[in-house]
């Protein structure tokens, strides 16, 4: 999907949605509604039948192949009037207009596809969040539309993603980095002890690489380290299924001596074992977002600074700075997952099967379940600027970065955006439309795809 220019475009979508309903700063006073309370009954069988063929449609919309699909494109099926549309819905589900609502997301079905284009596929699970929304998990509708991958798929989704974007990487890569030259630069005290406190585990995916660098570190220094990690996990079954991965990875590296202890997300820390004159660092990765509540955010912070790290890592989906009010986030979470999208063209054909479960089972389950829980706000989205206040406020300061991360991070856009012969012959270090851009005087790195960044990562330490 192609980005649109934020106050343009976001003015002239904001005044369609006032014209089609009531004004747009009513929708955050009013509750949103529940089809399945006593307020359907006065709907009446019409809105009964609304629901049942927005149901027929999503069900059609699923079954068409995508040649038939793109047929439907032309005129109003553009990624704008996509945008439009979106945009309409969740302005009209907040306002409690749901008979409009049901119309506009049934129009919606009629153009959207899983697996069309880009703009197609990302629209759909932006329109399956917002039907799954309107309906409320009382509907006997909500699971079908709503449905969630298994375990077992949705780490498969995960692994796929990881091992074609760039994305995930960049961000964990630049971190590694990160902890590494902190690693060194007490290398004098810290008896070769590493611990890294990582809050949200996420499968351990990133640190196998760490492992690896320290490994050969400690083959060019003859003597043995120690990397302890504290991981912090949504389950008992992610914690015991990454020890138990990592444990086995580090087999072979038998100059590393590894220890995993881990903990279940919510869990306090301030009882970390640690050892004597460790250097350690805390991982803070994607994670801070992931609290919808800013106190949660601003105990995180704190609770981080007691430990008095070495370093603290921090990597975060990137917003834009209108980021103020429902529509500019709904705007915001549009243009990221669009770019999302788009990107793996870079990466996989159109119809790969990896592709496909990567969007279903990763990228879609985000979508549905942030649009459907109402949790696109923007706290998921927001500026390198105002992470920076955060920090600062809580009494840590911005850490310069090497000029070893640069030169890592356009060295992974080389290997990982090979696929697209749309950006074949585009001058060195354009990674396919994946760019890399130096920021705040040296002390963050971000990248994007075309002109739109998707991920910033910098690295902080106690003031």
């Amino acid at each position: 999907m192609k980005t649109i220019d934020n106050n343009e475009d976001l003015l002239r979508l904001g005044l369609a949605i006032v014209n089609n309903s009531s004004l747009v700063e009513r929708k955050l006073k009013r509750k949103r509604f529940d089809v399945d309370s006593t307020i359907l009954v006065s709907l009446g069988k019409d809105y009964e039948g609304k629901v049942a063929r927005l149901i027929q449609e999503r069900r059609q919309m699923l079954n068409i192949k995508q040649k038939g699909k793109s047929a439907n494109r032309e005129g109003s099926g553009s990624g704008l009037h996509l945008i439009h549309l979106l945009l309409v819905s969740a302005t009209l589900i907040n306002e409690n207009n749901a008979t409009s609502a049901v119309d506009n997301l049934t129009e919606l079905y009629r153009y959207v596809s899983v697996s069309g284009d880009s703009e197609q596929r990302v629209a759909a699970y932006f329109t399956d969040g917002l039907t799954a929304r309107l309906l409320t998990p009382k509907s006997p509708f909500y699971s079908t539309v709503i449905s969630k991958p298994c375990p077992t798929e949705e780490f498969k989704g995960f692994t796929q993603l990881y091992r074609v974007s760039p994305f995930y990487q960049f961000a964990h890569f630049t971190a590694n980095q990160a902890i590494l030259e902190a690693f060194d630069k007490e290398e004098g005290k810290n008896n070769g002890f590493l611990h890294v406190v990582d809050f949200d585990i996420s499968h351990g995916f990133q640190w196998p690489s760490l492992i690896q660098s320290l490994s050969e570190k400690a083959t060019t220094s003859s003597h043995s380290l120690s990397f302890f990690l504290t991981g912090i996990g949504n389950s008992i079954q992610e914690l015991i299924d990454t020890e138990i991965r990592l444990g086995n990875f580090c087999k072979d590296f038998p100059n590393i001596k590894f220890e995993f202890h881990g903990l279940l997300r919510g869990s306090k820390i301030t009882n970390l074992q640690r050892r004597v004159n460790e250097t350690i660092a805390v991982n803070l990765v994607f994670y801070l977002s992931s609290l919808t509540d800013i106190v949660q955010i601003s105990d995180t912070l704190t609770s981080v600074n007691s430990l008095s790290p070495s370093i603290v890592l921090l990597a975060e989906r990137e917003g834009s700075k209108n980021n103020c009010g429902v529509l500019s986030s709904y705007v915001d979470a549009l243009h990221y997952y669009a770019a999302m999208f788009d990107s793996l063209d870079a990466c996989l054909p159109l119809q790969s099967v990896e592709r496909l479960a990567i969007e279903r089972d990763h990228l879609g389950k985000e979508i549905k379940e942030a649009v459907a829980l109402d949790k696109v706000s923007c706290s998921r989205f927001e500026t390198l600027e105002t992470w920076k206040g955060r920090m600062e406020r809580h009494g840590f300061v911005g850490m310069e970065l090497s000029s070893k991360v640069n030169i890592q991070a356009k060295l992974l856009l080389k290997m990982r955006s090979h696929y697209n012969p749309r950006f074949e012959g585009e001058s060195e270090g354009e990674g396919g439309g994946f760019t890399v851009y130096e920021r705040d005087d040296g002390r963050a790195v971000s990248m994007g795809w075309q002109d739109r960044i998707l991920v910033t990562a910098s690295s902080w330490r106690p003031r």
